[in-house]
């Protein structure tokens, strides 16, 4: 007797019941595809558009479909960055016997605003964007080993990145070889990060040949800085301080640089020796997002890490300059909310909302104030940058909320 064909989702059963399950994924009509830029992958992955939006659907066994699943959910309830996981299609049918076995799928949401790293260097960029991506996907895999995942298959390919002010935030989207642990032991950490490097430099040598970057970069040099970003990270966050009993100001200073590396202190272990001369400082729990756990407090904007950054600077700016001195920054946020963000992006035509995300475009439009002030030598309001940013800057951008792209002919993508 033949398995019914069975959909697990919460939420999405009724959209993904009209489409052509009965057919290989490779044969669906175009009219369902949404040519969104792809990655290169060993399964055949293709952006489908349902009356919810934009969807990922990957063939793939049932058994690793179900536990990429079990991952993505578990990793989302955490609220670790990655994809979010929609429903797994099992006991698909083929509708014509030339078909063969059809195999199982996967069906993740389309993360808007998000590019693979491929389509960040179609353009031929430099050695310092390579850095940018690498760093992030470092702090990503800092991220998934604080909550004892095993990734198993780190790489750039299999990772997402979003524009995050003058860098990148990176995104897991691929966690079949994943897998969470009671305690992920450091040789577990290790040879996640060794993965990655390797990973990571044969990923760059594929971009020199294909001269989307630059020959005379040592790739195994830029490849390994996945390493020694990670290791750096990973102590400031967990590493033993030992520091003199009379300097408490140190514990202080700790707290503060996990901060600024956008990391919350939940929990630090202090002890003294014997002697009580000296203290040992070790953060026991840390969580990411500090700026933007602030950020949301004060202005109920949900936005990455570096972009809540810089709009705090740009609110406690307005603090300085526009308020008076009892205006506390709670009001202060306000205002500035009132006064300057919501009319920022409120003059952004329609037409270019998909270009890039809200937080971002202000981020840019502060960014071009400064070098039209540095220009004309003399003070540029916000609302003379926004016009000009918004006349010359943007419309030249590409719409990276769902970045429309055709895949060569000759290549699987993914």
């Amino acid at each position: 007797m033949k398995e019914s064909m069975s959909i697990t989702s919460s939420t999405y059963a009724s959209a993904l019941l009209t489409l052509p399950w009965d057919t290989p994924l490779e044969q669906w009509p175009d009219a369902l595809i949404a040519a969104l830029p792809r990655g290169i992958s060993r399964h055949i992955v293709r952006f489908v558009g349902i009356n919810r939006g934009i969807v990922a659907v990957k063939e793939i066994g049932a058994r690793t479909a179900h536990h990429e699943y079990k991952m993505l959910r578990e990793l989302q309830r955490l609220g670790a960055p990655s994809v979010r996981p929609v429903a797994v299609i099992t006991g698909r049918h083929p509708a014509e016997e030339d078909y063969g076995e059809l195999t199982a799928a996967l069906v993740t949401e389309h993360l808007e605003f998000s590019l693979p790293y491929r389509e960040i260097f179609s353009r031929h960029l430099t050695v310092v964007e390579a850095e940018k991506l690498i760093r992030a996907l470092s702090v990503l895999l800092v991220r998934m080993h604080l909550l004892n995942f095993y990734w198993g298959d780190v790489s750039l390919s299999n990772t997402l990145f979003r524009r995050d002010a003058e860098t990148y935030s990176a995104y897991l989207v691929d966690a079949e070889t994943g897998e969470f642990q009671p305690n992920l032991s450091e040789s577990r950490r290790l040879y996640d990060v060794d993965i990655a490097r390797v990973n990571i430099i044969g990923e760059l040598m594929d971009l020199q040949a294909g001269e989307c970057l630059d020959g005379s970069i040592d790739v195994i040099t830029l490849g390994s800085l996945v390493e020694s970003s990670y290791l750096e990270l990973w102590t400031e966050l967990t590493a033993e301080e030992a520091v003199d009993a009379s300097e408490y100001w140190r514990v202080s200073e700790r707290i503060d640089r996990l901060n600024q590396l956008g990391f919350d202190v939940g929990e630090l272990k202090v002890t003294k020796d014997d002697s009580r001369q000296v203290v040992r400082i070790r953060p026991v729990v840390v969580d990411p997002g500090h700026y933007r756990a602030e950020l949301l407090s004060l202005t109920g904007l949900s936005v990455e890490e570096h972009q809540a950054q810089r709009l705090l600077g740009s609110i406690q700016a307005y603090q300085a300059v526009e308020c008076g001195p009892h205006v506390g920054l709670t009001q202060a946020a306000h205002l500035w909310m009132t006064h300057e963000y919501e009319p920022t992006i409120a003059a952004v035509p329609e037409e270019m909302l998909d270009k890039l995300e809200p937080a971002q475009i202000f981020h840019e439009i502060v960014d071009h104030r400064w070098f039209l002030a540095q220009e004309r030598g003399e003070a540029v309001t916000l609302a003379e940058a926004t016009a000009s940013y918004l006349a010359s800057v943007l419309p030249a951008r590409r719409a990276e909320a769902r970045l429309l792209n055709t895949p060569p002919a000759d290549e699987d993508l993914s």
